[in-house]
């Protein structure tokens, strides 16, 4: 390998990392608002997890990133510099706002701002663009529905219980839904950046004629991302465990529960879905039984408009870089 392909999978990782730091709030949020863990355990709980999630899901979404959102042909250096660049700075940017946005749509939205800049719109792969647009939408929705769901059905389960009975079995509950739903956050988030690797590599020749993931690279994305997520962003978890709506174990249990699912369906689908949204729509949606007036929408529609803005915003970011490049 030459010096740049090194230094450009090295950007790589570091951008699983942010991923990792950016989302550890959809992993531990819940688990740590209501003080089932300290937020110490909670990050060595959810990395792990994270890190074993390559021993479970089929490198569908690495396949999707790598050749389903824009033509592989027409990717170099270039292209994989500026999409990691305004992928990182959207992150680190909503970081530091303390906005749950998607790693994922930023990405997307980084390889989308390049490819238009070199070739146009003839270089974008519409079919992929918009399925991951439908779920960009539909994956808050099925998050919400799935933590209602989960939520009418443990209400009902127990509602014989008393409190401090149903407080102390989903305090132990909620340690299973927080491994479920890392599991699931490491088997989507992580398979995107080795879809970047992966084309970066095949545009390199690094894998011969035939495009497929390695299993370093495998590897290497899951540590990443595992090691991103035990440094933790904790402006976030305070977002999204605290100002959307007060959880209690039974809460944190049926939301991690129904967001799991619902990334293991999209996952099982190839969709490179945003972990965030699920997370944020499943605590809307379990924070909603109690009360309509427990869930904060109004923090709710701060964090939507974050979403809509990705995309657009990550785009903007990488095509400017792109052409910046190029004066080098």
């Amino acid at each position: 390998m030459d010096l740049t392909l090194i230094l450009l999978i090295a950007l790589a990782l570091f951008f699983d990392f942010v991923n990792g730091f950016h989302d550890a709030a959809n992993s531990i949020a819940t688990v740590v608002s209501t003080r089932v863990l300290t937020p110490r355990a909670a990050v060595v709980w959810a990395a792990f997890f994270n890190f074993i999630a390559f021993l479970i899901f089929k490198l569908h979404i690495a396949n999707t990133i790598g050749k389903g959102i824009i033509d592989p042909s027409i990717v170099d250096y270039r292209i994989i510099a500026a999409t990691l660049v305004g992928a990182c700075v959207w992150d680190l940017l909503t970081w530091y706002w303390g906005l749950p946005t998607s790693s994922s749509h930023a990405l997307i939205g980084g390889f989308i701002g390049a490819a238009l800049v070199k070739v146009g719109t003839s270089a974008l792969i519409w079919n992929g663009i918009v399925k991951t647009v439908v779920f960009m939408v539909a994956a808050p929705v099925l998050g919400l529905a799935m933590g209602l769901v989960f939520g009418v059905a443990v209400y009902r389960l127990c509602w014989r219980m008393s409190p401090s009975r149903v407080d102390s079995l989903f305090r132990k509950g909620q340690l299973l839904s927080a491994a479920l739903y890392s599991l699931g956050h490491g088997g989507n988030d992580a398979q995107k950046t080795m879809g970047i690797i992966a084309v970066l590599l095949f545009s390199a020749g690094a894998l011969g004629p035939k495009y497929y993931v390695p299993t370093w690279v495998v590897l290497s994305c899951h540590a990443a991302m595992g090691l991103g997520t035990l440094f933790g962003g904790w402006r976030i978890v305070k977002t999204m465990g605290q100002k959307i709506a007060k959880l209690r174990p039974v809460d944190g249990f049926c939301a991690e529960t129904g967001g799991a699912l619902t990334l293991y369906l999209a996952s099982a689908l190839g969709v490179p879905v945003s972990t965030t949204h699920t997370i944020t729509g499943a605590i809307m949606g379990v924070g909603s039984l109690r009360r309509f007036t427990a869930v904060r929408w109004g923090v709710g529609g701060q964090i939507v408009w974050a979403w809509i803005l990705t995309i657009p915003a990550a785009a903007a970011v990488s095509s400017f870089s792109y052409w910046a490049f190029g004066l080098f």
